[in-house]
């Protein structure tokens, strides 16, 4: 049995915090909370950086961002001036980067809330994990939906090799796709291993450097958002 399967037998309340919960204390709609994870150096920030570009105008959103001992994500987006810099709030995990958004999650829960609290009303904050590996996944006492961020660099094994962060996200995000011939990666094989892995899961290709490059994403947010806000308070 997996390790991350047999802490939820042992911990099942590590998935049932405040998530579950859709209002804030005041009784209105908290934002809908999306964490980003995957591996160091997929473009996981680089993603947030795309999706805030996309969606700032439309929406009020918030970033968490997570580093072991640095705000080196939070200093990124800061430096790219994504979202004004009250918007930005940076977590140091102090230890593996799983460790904070899955095991015990309260130093971003506090993150969160406080954003919610000092920027608020929000619709979205997205919650980006430090770099780890294949078993990454965010607890659902954080956010409601996670994306996992892989990139074609790292081989076209990738998704064939699964791993909770591939099988389980919510949405599956296959970045760097201008960088496919340069590498060697097999595309088309990419999609039918993500396929046979997650079944009808989503899968999201992208090129970040290219004009609209983060658009499959940022209309799946879209999507979410809706059916979040269409949902019972």
């Amino acid at each position: 049995m997996h390790l991350d399967h047999e802490l939820d037998e042992m911990f099942p309340e590590r998935h049932t915090h405040s998530a579950a919960v859709p209002k804030r204390p005041d009784g209105t709609r908290r934002a809908l909370r999306i964490g980003l994870g995957g591996p160091v150096g997929t473009g996981k920030t680089a993603t947030v950086a795309a999706l805030c570009r996309a969606l700032r105008d439309e929406l009020s959103i918030a970033v968490v961002t997570n580093d072991i001992y640095t705000r080196e994500d939070a200093e990124f987006l800061l430096r790219e001036a994504v979202l004004p810099a009250e918007r930005i709030q940076a977590v140091e995990t102090g230890a593996c980067p799983h460790t904070a958004i899955r095991d015990d999650i309260s130093a971003n829960l506090e993150a969160v809330e406080d954003l919610e609290e000092a920027v608020g009303p929000l619709d979205l904050i997205l919650v980006e994990s430090g770099g780890d590996n294949l078993t990454a996944t965010f607890s659902k006492g954080l956010v409601d939906f996670q994306i996992f961020v892989i990139d074609v660099a790292g081989g076209d094994d990738i998704p064939r090799k699964g791993g909770p962060g591939v099988t389980s996200a919510d949405l599956l995000v296959i970045n760097k796709t201008d960088l496919a011939p340069y590498v060697g990666v097999d595309l088309e094989g990419m999609a039918r291993d993500a396929k046979a892995q997650r079944g009808e899961l989503p899968v999201a290709f992208t090129a970040l450097k290219k004009e609209n490059g983060v658009k499959p994403v940022s209309d799946w947010v879209r999507t979410k958002l809706a059916d979040w806000t269409a949902g019972p308070a």
